[in-house]
């Protein structure tokens, strides 16, 4: 049977058709949509860990165990799987371990474009990377062959494009993989430095046995044209390769990490000019130069953002794609929805003119304009250690006025430690955790806060009020972000406290909300003092030098009747 699927999707299938039986994954686009799919396989289990730490330990748990084990990540989620992936590179496995990262060129949704080939590079971890839908599904199939053969992790490398692009998949019948036996080996499973000095001899060697068993691997391949251009080139670049140079002569690397070598040179002594084509870092372009090969790669290419058809041909064929210009049209920035319940949090920061360290998720989006409600934004789980790190630095006066905003998933994924660290060390900071029920920005993933897995199934709540209290946090307050007085009064009593706070600000995301409320208006009783456009939300709109309510985007949330002054905000119909 063949499908049209994404290349998640492609993913998912192709785990479940190689035998899995467990999966961990926390959610990050481009990657959030593999576990989703493979939940819905009875066969396998599937969870959101709290972080990608965890996920990656689960899997490795499993795979010891014997089972063929997958984790999934987004590739600034690999940082924080760093630790026990480098390990697992030198016990190896038991069941076979695929580590599957999802890289963002151009960063659509991500903070940073770092490029997970140089993880592979640096943990000894090969990796291959699919170009669509059908590779992403067989390549994963191989992976976890390759990851028993070998004795080590695999990782598959996904890019945005692979990931979110469909294509035809034919779909096949799951092979059902019997556990493998366990035995204790303490040789090879427990990394004291007496036994990791013996494993990393076994890593090279195994290394050595890949980048030699790479020249004769199917997925890569010669496509042999005209031999004027020669172009080396993996995953969607080369895709685009191939729609902008059709009579190029192309090798297609399927496994990026180790390079056939020897498959790499007998091609380059066949072309007249040998190109390098891929995205961001010069992974590839660097090991063939270092062995003596000549080519081309970022002198013309860029090691930012994403390539495409055009850039392809304007650099190797000099060639330009007249494309028509479109209309100007004007910006969209991102912003909060309608009804978010963070909004009023931040309305009211900018009130009381507080500074605030951010963190990743929803309430990013606060910190543009008109709430400018954060200062910072750098990691999962930074905001924390990052405002105490602030109030050592500059003392209780200066810290008075900064706050550290963090999501409820967020702060489970990685703040819990920063806030252990706040009481530990003595600091007097305020930290606002934002709980709106669920993991947001991702697409509404569950987490340990939310009392449901990933399958649908009644979990233990993690109480996030008494967590705090049992780290050793004495002030701990919650908080109808829609409060916006009770909101004032508890942020000027907080901040001011010599001691350490949480302020819990609890209402679920606007989106969870399917009950339909009757939407706002905007009477002739305005006064155009423009507080209401203050709170940025996208359903009230300026037109024709009147504030109106577009009632196609206000979902009745209530929030901007309590800041009009004047009383000119009613429910419609009233």
């Amino acid at each position: 049977m063949k499908k049209l699927i994404l290349g998640n999707e492609g993913v998912a299938r192709g785990a479940y058709e190689a035998g899995i039986k467990v999966a961990a994954a926390y959610p990050g686009t481009p990657s959030t949509e593999i576990t989703e799919f493979i939940a819905k396989y009875d066969e396998v289990y599937a969870e959101w860990s709290p972080n990608e730490k965890v996920a990656m330990e689960v899997a490795i748990g499993a795979s010891m165990a014997g089972a063929r084990a997958m984790v999934t990540m987004k590739h600034v989620g690999l940082n924080v799987a760093a630790d026990p992936l480098f390990t697992v590179s030198y016990t190896g496995v038991n069941g076979g371990l695929v580590v599957l990262v999802a890289d963002d060129p151009g960063m659509h949704s991500s903070q940073n474009e770092q490029d997970s080939r140089c993880y592979a590079r640096a943990a000894h971890v090969p990796m291959l990377e699919p170009a669509d839908s059908q590779e992403a599904k067989d390549y994963m199939k191989l992976a976890f062959n390759l990851s028993e053969k070998y004795d080590t992790p695999v990782f598959v490398r996904m890019t945005t494009r692979v990931s979110h692009a469909q294509s035809i998949v034919e779909i096949g019948e799951r092979e059902e993989i019997e556990l493998k036996p366990y035995e204790k080996n303490i040789q090879k499973n427990v990394m004291m430095p007496g036994m990791a000095i013996k494993r990393h001899i076994v890593v090279e060697n195994r290394m050595n046995q890949l980048a030699e068993d790479a020249n004769s691997l199917e997925i890569n391949r010669i496509e042999w044209n005209d031999t004027k251009i020669g172009i080396i080139t993996s995953g969607i670049a080369y895709q685009y390769v191939k729609e902008a140079l059709p009579n190029a002569s192309v090798l297609k690397l399927g496994m990026v990490h180790p390079l056939p070598m020897k498959l790499i040179k007998e091609f380059a002594d066949k072309v007249e000019t040998l190109y390098i084509v891929e995205e961001l870092e010069a992974v590839i372009e660097e090991q063939v130069k270092a062995n003596g090969i000549s080519a081309i790669g970022k002198e013309i290419f860029s090691v930012q953002g994403e390539l495409s058809v055009k850039k392809i041909l304007s650099a190797i064929a000099n060639k330009e794609i007249q494309t028509k210009n479109p209309e100007a049209l004007p910006g969209r920035p991102p912003v909060l929805c309608p009804g978010c319940p963070h909004r009023g949090i931040y309305y009211v920061m900018k009130k009381l003119k507080l500074n605030a360290t951010g963190d990743i998720g929803c309430y990013t989006l606060g910190a543009l304009e008109p709430l400018a409600g954060i200062d910072t934004c750098v990691c999962m789980g930074a905001s924390v250690g990052m405002v105490h790190g602030i109030e050592k630095a500059r003392g209780r006066d200066f810290s008075k006025n900064w706050v550290g905003v963090i999501g409820d998933s967020t702060f489970i994924h990685s703040g819990i430690t920063g806030l252990i660290d706040i009481v530990y060390n003595k600091g007097m900071s305020t930290v606002v955790i934002l709980d709106n029920s669920t993991t947001g920005m991702t697409g509404h993933q569950d987490n340990p806060a939310t009392g449901k897995t990933i399958k649908g199934e009644a979990a233990p709540v993690l109480n996030l009020v008494e967590l705090a209290k049992a780290i050793g946090i004495k002030n701990v307050r919650v908080v109808d972000p829609f409060d916006l007085k009770e909101v004032e009064a508890v942020l000027k009593e907080e901040t001011n406290k010599d001691e350490p706070s949480v302020i819990i600000a609890s209402r679920p995301c606007a989106l969870l909300i399917k009950e339909k409320k009757a939407p706002y208006k905007i009477t002739d009783a305005c006064v155009l003092c423009g507080a209401c456009l203050r709170l940025g939300c996208p359903a009230i709109e300026k037109q024709d030098g009147k504030v109106v309510i577009n009632d196609a985007l206000c979902n009745g949330c209530g929030l901007c009747p309590k800041v009009c002054r004047v009383n000119a905000i009613v429910k419609d119909g009233e």
